[in-house]
C-alpha cells in the first residue's frame, strides 16, 4: 500500500505564518466562541479591544493549533474546537477579560478559556479572574494605602502648628 503524503498548500503555510507573526511575543490569549454574532458585533468588539492594543481575530482552528504549538503555547486544543476567535493580549489581560465578559452579557459571545502568562484558565476561572481588580487598580490601591499614614502625620503636625499659632496670639495681645 502506498504511503499517504499530505500536500501542503502555500496559502495554508502563509496563513499559519501570519498567525505566528501576529501571536509572536504575546503570552496571554483568550479564546471565545463567536457563533451567533453579526459582523457589526464582531467589529464592535474589535474596536473596543483595540483601545488596549488587543487583537480579536477569528481563526481557523487547525492553523491556530499549529501556530500555538510552534510558539510554545501548549494544551489549547480544547479551546480550539468549533467557531473560535482569539484575543491576543499584549498588555493587561484582566481588563480584556472584563471587556469580553461585558460583551457576553448582551451578545451571544461565549468565552471558552484562556492562557494567561502560560497558565491555562477554563471558562469559570477566567470569569473569576475578570472580576479581580486589574494591575493599575491594584497599584492605585497600594499607593493610597501607603499615602494614608503620611497624610495623617502631616495633618497632625499641621494641627499642632495651628494650635501653637492660636496660643501665641492671645499672649501678644496682652503684651500690648
Amino acid at each position: 500500500m502506498a504511503e499517504y503524503i499530505a500536500k501542503v498548500n502555500d496559502t495554508k503555510k502563509d496563513a499559519v505564518a501570519d498567525l505566528k507573526s501576529r501571536f509572536d511575543g504575546i503570552s496571554s490569549f483568550i479564546f471565545a466562541d463567536y457563533r451567533g454574532l453579526t459582523v457589526a458585533q464582531i467589529t464592535e468588539i474589535r474596536d473596543k479591544l483595540r483601545a488596549s492594543d488587543t487583537e480579536f481575530k477569528v481563526v481557523k482552528n487547525r492553523f491556530a493549533k499549529i501556530a500555538m504549538k510552534d510558539l510554545g503555547v501548549v494544551d489549547v486544543d480544547d479551546f480550539l474546537k468549533g467557531p473560535t476567535a482569539v484575543a491576543a493580549v499584549p498588555g493587561e489581560s484582566n481588563e480584556v477579560a472584563k471587556a469580553l465578559f461585558e460583551f457576553a452579557k448582551g451578545m451571544p459571545l461565549q468565552v471558552k478559556g484562556a492562557v494567561i502568562n502560560g497558565e491555562l484558565f477554563d471558562a469559570a476561572k477566567i470569569e473569576a479572574f475578570s472580576k479581580l481588580p486589574g494591575r493599575t487598580q491594584l497599584i492605585a490601591m497600594l499607593m493610597g494605602l501607603m499615602k494614608a499614614p503620611v497624610q495623617k502625620l502631616a495633618a497632625t503636625l499641621q494641627a499642632i502648628v495651628d494650635k501653637d499659632g492660636e496660643a501665641a496670639k492671645p499672649e501678644e495681645a496682652k503684651a500690648e
